[in-house]
């Protein structure tokens, strides 16, 4: 099991725990040194408190457990407003709100398309555009992310 699944095992009932949802876990090397993050989410949005909680709860079992042989900085962070949607639980959660699907290959000369998120179902996500449905297949989606308007 890697390092980021692992972290994942352990954070996840943690964060639930705090009324949380972990959404993400990665382990990289960043301005050669190596990060080790979660992000976190709930509805209304995380604050420093929250970050704070879910670091205070899962540093120490990760310190007992030792099992990461290099060192590394361990952050606990917002996903950030415009986050990519990556869970079943995201897709229900963003549902009629603005998302911009980015696909690997154009469609009729185009890569993104934005609209109001229908859904996620059997691999497929639906979007609204301007009244009109348009499907992706999971597997053409490079990334799907909220688009925020000012």
């Amino acid at each position: 099991m890697d390092i980021p699944e692992r972290v994942k095992q352990i954070a996840e009932p943690k964060a639930e725990e705090l009324g949380l949802e972990l959404i993400d876990c990665e382990y990289k090397k960043e301005g050669g040194r190596r990060v080790l993050r979660l992000y976190i989410d709930k509805k209304g949005g995380v604050g420093l408190d929250d970050c704070e909680a879910v670091s205070r709860s899962v540093e120490p079992v990760l310190d007992s457990e030792d099992f990461i042989d290099e060192a590394y900085t361990f952050e606990v962070s917002s996903p950030g407003l415009d986050r990519p949607l990556k869970t079943d639980r995201d897709f229900v959660r963003y549902e009629g709100e603005d998302v911009e699907v980015g696909l690997y290959a154009a469609i009729d000369g185009k890569k993104k398309f934005t609209g109001k998120l229908i859904g996620r179902k059997d691999g497929v996500v639906s979007i609204d555009c301007g009244g009109q449905t348009l499907e992706f297949q999971q597997k053409d989606i490079s990334k799907v992310k909220r688009t925020i308007v000012w």
